[in-house]
């Protein structure tokens, strides 16, 4: 089991690693999650024929083990939709029970499921990679806890406890946790990773030494900081250092600006982006932040119409509007898709009604039921910017609450539209704008290559460079 001292110090990154490396070492491996908050998911299949939610970590660390991503890696996925409320996904499924229930409540109505999940996954699986979540030591937390000490001690887990030293700190941080834990938990924790360090290692003596003199816990791994690594960040965490590809001699860098509102969801897919080589991506928050802008995405969200506003208060809107108005191409993407048309329709209370920002033709209404799907796709003829794009097939997910149709009433006034691809992609007539329900069209190689002419690295490269790290970096200890 992978701990941390704090969010962000690196658990997931290193999990799948230890994913790849046991993969690399001939084990049949599974990564597990009990409890992941995000809007990052994912669609995976259900037992019975179905589709589910889980948090994009574990679909990425089960893909770095080599097996087919399950619902039970990670039985219970928190997707927040405001600062003091989350969709309740357990076992794939929204809950609507248990996302009305209060959060302290939930533990002992949640906990048999995890149980089962992790239970079956030992049962199954070789090896079990499990990931915590936060920091274990939340004193605050510990009596309903049923991601960290508690699934640790169902599984007897070997923890390792890993620290973010970039952030200062970690030796404070390494004792603190593992002081703040029972001495039964105490005994679980094998090893310290310190995370992201930069400089020579040997200058932390004798730093580590005295830190297992004091819990008799070895520091087993001093793990460089690594940019540009090409795994997806998790947990809606990206640094804006990390989100440029260096270009190719000759070859033009291609700035791309992700419109970065709040409740942002599924930003991992841009990874793919962030990968190719003389593409930068910009995280845009300000009208200024467009400002030489080739392409502008409105990606994901989990909440529409908040966000919608949000856009509006920033002025973006304006820029946005501006920019697809000369004629530069426009991306949007499940809910960017809705704010793009003329209206948001809320007629069951979900999100709240909208005007859009009215660059195609179109009307969304918003149900209760959420549409979950995973698939494959083709993109009809598409004439403009987006050309590159006509006839491409590839996989994808759906993950929206909503329908969207084209606007007769805009048609009829001589607004023109291009359906791609059904009721789920169309662009306007001039075709730099185009909107579409489908999360992971960047992941698509056909779709990198017509855009960019290239491939960018594939992540079964990236885990296999991952495997390889973990066998330098913990040597001693595996």
């Amino acid at each position: 089991m992978v701990l941390g001292t704090t969010s962000g110090a690196g658990k997931s990154w290193l999990a799948t690693a230890l994913c790849a490396w046991y993969k690399a070492q001939g084990y049949r491996v599974a990564p597990f999650k009990a409890q992941n908050m995000s809007n990052n998911a994912r669609v995976v299949a259900t037992p019975d024929g179905g589709y589910g939610e889980i948090g994009s970590a574990q679909y990425f660390q089960a893909l770095a083990a080599g097996v087919q991503p399950d619902v039970r890696m990670n039985p219970l996925l928190l997707k927040p939709e405001a600062d003091t409320h989350s969709q309740v996904v357990l076992m794939g499924q929204v809950s609507a029970e248990l996302t009305a229930m209060a959060w302290r409540e939930r533990s002992n109505h949640v906990w048999p499921a995890i149980a089962k999940a992790l239970d079956a996954l030992r049962h199954e699986y070789e090896v079990v990679v499990i990931e915590g979540a936060g920091s274990p030591a939340e004193i605050n937390l510990s009596h309903s806890d049923v991601v960290n000490m508690r699934v640790a001690r169902h599984g007897n887990a070997h923890c390792l406890l890993v620290t973010d030293i970039d952030r200062g700190g970690a030796f404070a941080h390494l004792y603190g946790t593992w002081a703040l834990l029972p001495a039964c938990d105490q005994a679980l924790i094998k090893g310290f990773v310190l995370n992201k360090f930069r400089g020579d290692a040997q200058l932390l003596a004798p730093a580590p030494a005295m830190l297992e003199e004091l819990t008799g816990v070895p520091v087993v791994a001093t793990i460089p900081m690594l940019r540009n690594h090409g795994l997806p960040e998790e947990d809606g965490v990206f640094d804006d250092r990390m989100a440029s590809g260096a270009a190719l001699p000759g070859q033009a860098m291609r700035t791309i600006a992700i419109i970065a509102y709040p409740r942002i969801s599924n930003l991992d897919e841009f990874q793919a982006l962030k990968n190719v080589p003389g593409v930068r991506l910009v995280w845009a928050r300000d009208p200024r932040d467009l400002v030489g802008a080739d392409w502008i995405i409105l990606p994901g969200s989990k909440a529409t119409s908040a966000d919608l506003r949000w856009l509006r208060a920033q002025g973006l809107d304006q820029a946005v509007c501006a920019h697809a108005n000369a004629g530069q191409p426009v991306l949007g993407i499940c809910g960017g898709l809705q704010m793009l048309g003329e209206s948001l329709i809320d007629p069951e209370d979900v999100m709240g009604n909208q005007p859009g920002l009215g660059l195609l033709p179109l009307v969304t209404v918003f149900e209760t039921q959420k549409t979950v799907q995973f698939g494959a796709y083709q993109l009809g003829p598409i004439n403009g910017s987006w050309s590159a794009l006509s006839g491409i097939a590839f996989d994808a997910y759906e993950i929206h609450q909503g329908q969207t149709r084209p606007y007769e009433a805009m048609l009829t006034a001589g607004m023109q539209l291009q359906p791609c691809c059904g009721q789920l992609a169309w662009a306007n007539g001039a075709g730099n704008v185009l909107a579409c329900y489908f999360h992971g069209l960047f992941e698509s190689p056909a779709v990198l290559h017509a855009l960019f002419g290239m491939q960018a690295v594939s992540l079964q490269a990236v885990f296999e460079t991952m495997a390889l790290q973990v066998q330098a970096w913990f040597s001693e200890m595996v």
